[in-house]
């Protein structure tokens, strides 16, 4: 009788280990579904930010060089600091409304990295 119990306990073993084992593998494929789908979630935000930023580089250039190319017409010391002045009032706005924009990017971006990690979780769950 002996003998007996130990093949049923050896079997019960190996059992919750297959058990254990499945579910392990059942897990680690829904972690790897959640992080290719966070990660591409993830670069789509940071491309639009990139191609924001490049745009934002593009529009500032430009500003600065219209900026210099009017100074060479300048006059008087009371045109260039009136110049300078409004170039700077215009260039904080920009700032201002550029960096607005940049968080609602990343905003949005950390947004939908949240969303998609409680969504896999959720699925693995």
């Amino acid at each position: 009788m002996p003998a007996d119990f130990s093949n049923a306990g050896a079997k019960a073993v190996r059992d919750a280990a297959e058990q254990g084992a499945a579910q392990v593998e059942k897990m680690t494929a829904a972690a790897s579904a959640m992080m290719n789908g966070n990660y591409a979630v993830n670069m789509k935000g940071v491309q639009e930010y990139n191609a924001k930023m490049l745009e934002f580089a593009n529009v500032n250039a430009t500003s600065a060089f219209e900026f210099m190319r009017q100074l060479a017409t300048v006059k008087s010391p009371t045109e260039f600091f009136a110049m300078s002045s409004n170039h700077m009032r215009q260039a904080f706005e920009t700032y201002t409304r550029q960096a607005q924009e940049l968080a609602a990017i990343a905003q949005k971006a950390t947004t939908a990295t949240t969303d998609t990690i409680k969504s896999g979780l959720n699925k693995a769950g």
